[in-house]
């Protein structure tokens, strides 16, 4: 993995591994059983995405709410006095017509043949009170680009409002190749044949592979542990690989 290293001023937090907070963002405390509600936290797909990239907290003590009030962006703080001479202050400005940027007083470094990707926090995806702020997607190639970031946001619709509270995550980062060289391409019919065939066999020994893992939500949605003893025993082998002899 590549070295990532950090400079950052003012009242800005350092950057940090995503936390998958339970209870928090990532749902509650609910083991998967019959009659419990399902949480984010359950889907390992979901969860290992979320620990993916690193993670900014708000810093600030003033609380920010970010509405839309007849077609223009509303940013409300009582922001007060620069916190030093110099800072540009308040952090949170509108940008445009529909969207509004923070300074982050932070600057990454990846290297060459690298890139930061700003991203939407993923408590973005949880929050049912679409109040977490939408970061922006943009790609930074940090190799020949120094500078202090900073981000753009995309403004909440009428009738919803943003909230930004101090040591709540506000956005990510995700560190991967600075050019997405990829060989697209369909598979052959050998190929296509092979992974249809691994399907099945999977589907058929499904109620193995899930037993003592099946369980009904509150919503009557049915869930089982299939993917997550997969992952599990690939993990294992993985390192059950890594620290085998070289023969």
């Amino acid at each position: 993995m590549p070295l990532v290293r950090y400079r950052f001023h003012g009242t800005c937090n350092p950057p940090q591994p995503i936390r998958v907070t339970v209870p928090g963002w990532a749902g509650d405390r609910q083991p998967r059983a019959d009659g419990n509600h399902e949480q984010a936290w359950h889907c390992i797909p979901f969860s290992e995405y979320a620990r993916y990239g690193l993670e900014l907290v708000y810093p600030y003590e003033q609380e920010l709410h970010v509405t839309t009030v007849d077609g223009q962006v509303r940013l409300t703080a009582d922001w007060g006095p620069p916190p030093a001479p110099g800072a540009m202050w308040p952090p949170f400005r509108t940008f445009g017509e529909d969207f509004y940027s923070c300074q982050l007083s932070l600057d990454l470094e990846v290297p060459p043949g690298w890139a930061v990707r700003t991203e939407p926090h993923p408590r973005y995806f949880t929050d049912a009170t679409n109040s977490c702020p939408l970061a922006v997607p943009a790609l930074i190639r940090t190799d020949w680009w120094p500078m202090i970031h900073f981000a753009i946001f995309k403004a909440p619709p009428p009738g919803v409002t943003h909230v930004l509270r101090k040591g709540e995550p506000f956005i990510a980062f995700t560190i991967l190749p600075a050019d997405p060289d990829l060989d697209l391409r369909e598979m052959d019919e050998e190929a296509a044949a092979q992974r249809e065939m691994r399907s099945r066999r999977l589907a058929a020994s499904r109620d193995r592979l899930a037993a003592g893992t099946r369980w009904t939500s509150s919503t009557r949605t049915i869930f089982d542990g299939t993917y997550r003893n997969m992952a599990r025993a690939a993990r294992a082998q993985q390192r059950e690989d890594d620290h085998a002899p070289d023969s």
